[in-house]
């Protein structure tokens, strides 16, 4: 069936999770993550990433924005500077401002021009995922962001998926699923969306029982893969 219906993961799909980093190091304050700030970001965004793995296993929900603070505590005292609460207070700051990638604007622009559905579906909570859609002002191009608050999992879960089609009464492969996680657009794929993946920094392909339908460098690629 033709695509009627675009999902995006959120953190690292459309907004910078390393930003946080980046700007803070730019900041006079925190001259002491200058040189290092790209391996505390890859920390960090790691341990967030594991800890909902993990926590999804074990039956332990916390929402998001616990878990972001969990993974920022191991990595700033994995890189030796869990001694300033300023610069953890400012990184999680900066988490809840975080900028969309340049051409996101533009290609969530053209998906509605072409009549179709678009919604985020993340593992943020409300409040978090609110903050960055309004920092990025793409509030206008999107029909919806699904949290899994909703359903009280993580992904890879099917009852996160299960919410496109609750949300857009549509089929499996009316949607056109996109996300920077490997692992996350190859478990889609298992779910029966039609996936890409955004593999900005040239990953290897996850070894899972599935694989992304479709592999790109960035998202200027998605209308015409939706067949605009």
């Amino acid at each position: 069936m033709p695509v009627t219906t675009c999902v995006f993961d959120a953190y690292g799909t459309l907004f910078d999770v390393a930003a946080a980093a980046r700007q803070a190091a730019s900041e006079p304050a925190f001259t002491q993550i200058s040189d290092t700030w790209q391996v505390l970001a890859e920390h960090w965004r790691l341990k967030q990433l594991q800890y909902t793995w993990l926590r999804a296993v074990a039956g332990a929900h916390e929402d998001f924005w616990q878990v972001t603070q969990q993974g920022l505590d191991w990595a700033l005292e994995r890189n030796g500077v869990a001694g300033n609460p300023d610069l953890r207070e400012r990184l999680l700051a900066l988490y809840w401002e975080l900028q969309a990638y340049p051409e996101v604007p533009a290609m969530l622009a053209a998906l509605k021009a072409g009549g179709m559905n678009t919604a985020i579906l993340s593992n943020g909570s409300p409040d978090m995922l609110s903050g960055a859609v309004n920092s990025a002002g793409i509030g206008d191009v999107l029909d919806d962001v699904l949290s899994v608050e909703s359903v009280g999992v993580f992904k890879p879960d099917a009852r996160v998926y299960d919410l496109v089609g609750k949300r857009f009464d549509c089929a499996h492969d009316e949607v056109l699923f996109v996300s920077s996680n490997g692992w996350d657009a190859a478990c889609a794929t298992g779910y029966g969306f039609t996936t890409a993946w955004v593999n900005r920094s040239g990953e290897p392909v996850d070894r899972l029982p599935w694989t992304p339908a479709h592999t790109m460098p960035d998202l200027t690629g998605i209308p015409a893969l939706a067949g605009l």
